[in-house]
């Protein structure tokens, strides 16, 4: 499968913090990315690196055969750098359907109002908010708002979308619905980097695991591959959990 986002050597720095190390790494058009480590391994300031948020202190980053290495957040965008954030924060006195209009307007300069409505109801319809299309963002639930969060970055037509804790807050009826938005999303061919910590839908989703720890890759290989790695079973997963899965296994 060919390349869609290479990362060589990327270092960022926060004055005397090193948040990413020498990382060097592929993502292939298609794929559906698991990025795992620990708290404040360097997760998310490696997407926002990639996005232009935080730009990476030395290093490279190539997206589709362009270097994107000092580009700016809504360049990304219009490029087809989509992402998720951890915390969820819609514009709360918009409507649904509005804040998912508000995001395509942003990716498409030019696309009209109506054009972007019509696409934000087919965005709610897929990750199942048809019907709080006219609710205020405030009045959703957590679940609700993070699906309103992937309606959004959906709207962004994305070639590479960034998962940052879907999961997170959600109980396992929506854990699952949400692992099936997921499915859909990669069926659809988009492309799929996600972080996530619940490691029963890493190995259910991703194709393939990287990991993260002191801001350094220390693994990436094949999910089951990964998770037997002894450097990841003492920086992130356990004994506990490495026994789990082998009896599993």
């Amino acid at each position: 499968m060919p390349e869609l986002l290479r990362l060589e050597r990327v270092s960022r720095h926060f004055s005397g913090l090193q948040a990413l190390r020498d990382v060097t790494l592929s993502v292939d058009r298609g794929e559906v990315l698991g990025l795992i480590g620990p708290n404040g391994a360097g997760k998310t300031t490696l997407v926002n690196t990639i996005c232009g948020v935080t730009p990476a202190n030395s290093g490279t980053v190539t997206f589709d055969g362009t270097d994107i290495t000092r580009i700016k957040t809504y360049q990304a965008a219009r490029l087809g750098l989509s992402r998720t954030f951890q915390i969820v924060q819609p514009f709360s006195e918009f409507t649904a359907l509005d804040n998912v209009a508000a995001a395509a307007l942003f990716s498409q300069p030019g696309a009209s109002l109506k054009g972007a409505r019509e696409a934000a109801r087919a965005h709610l319809a897929f990750v199942g908010l048809e019907a709080q299309a006219l609710q205020p963002a405030a009045t959703l639930t957590l679940a609700m708002r993070k699906r309103l969060e992937l309606a959004k970055a959906l709207a962004m037509k994305p070639k590479l979308l960034f998962l940052d804790e879907v999961n997170a807050g959600l109980n396992s009826a929506e854990i699952e619905r949400a692992t099936r938005l997921i499915h859909g999303l990669a069926a659809g061919g988009i492309t799929i980097v996600m972080i996530e910590h619940l490691m029963k839908v890493v190995l259910n989703v991703c194709t393939r695991i990287v990991v993260l720890h002191n801001g350094a890759l220390i693994a990436d290989g094949a999910p089951r591959e990964v998770i037997s790695n002894p450097a990841v079973v003492e920086a992130y997963l356990g004994q506990k959990y490495a026994q789990r899965s082998a009896g599993h296994g």
